[in-house]
């Protein structure tokens, strides 16, 4: 068995994305649900001796939770991207990763499937918060729409495994 792979500068920026996080989303309205508040939870942990980082979140309005998911990140050396495999409770499953690249502090990732584009954007506020912003774009538009923006904060110690 050969030698693990060693990571790389872009396999480090994603552990600002491990620890526990808490945080507030405005959604728009979509197709797939009403506009509001939402609170949410983030776990996320480096796996593989930081390869991937492991996520899953889940959302709550009303007292329910409405949203569900669990994404996988990691940085593909074969193409220079960041990529996220994601799963969640909506049951569709995803054609391919969404991929992108970061931009200073912001990773930007988008991903295509029948039903349209989806782009999903990190903001990085520093060790203990990040924004999220997640855009639509149906199949056969031009125009993107907001779907949420969230704001999260650390509520526990990065939990790294590298």
């Amino acid at each position: 068995m050969s030698a693990a792979p060693s990571l790389t500068p872009d396999h480090r920026r994603l552990q600002a994305l491990v620890g526990a996080w808490r945080g507030e989303e405005v959604m728009s309205a979509t197709q797939w649900a009403p506009a509001g508040r939402a609170s949410a939870e983030v776990e996320a942990a480096a796996e593989f001796g930081g390869l991937f980082v492991t996520q899953r979140y889940r959302q709550t309005r009303d007292g329910r939770e409405s949203f569900a998911s669990h994404n996988v990140f990691g940085f593909d050396q074969a193409d220079g991207l960041t990529k996220m495999f994601a799963f969640d409770s909506m049951g569709f499953f995803p054609a391919g990763p969404a991929s992108g690249s970061w931009e200073g502090d912001r990773l930007v990732l988008q991903r295509l499937s029948p039903r349209g584009a989806a782009r999903v954007t990190y903001m990085i506020d520093g060790p203990d918060g990040y924004r999220t912003h997640l855009e639509f774009k149906p199949a056969g538009s031009e125009n993107w729409q907001d779907m949420a923006k969230g704001a999260f904060r650390r509520v526990s110690p990065s939990q790294t495994t590298i």
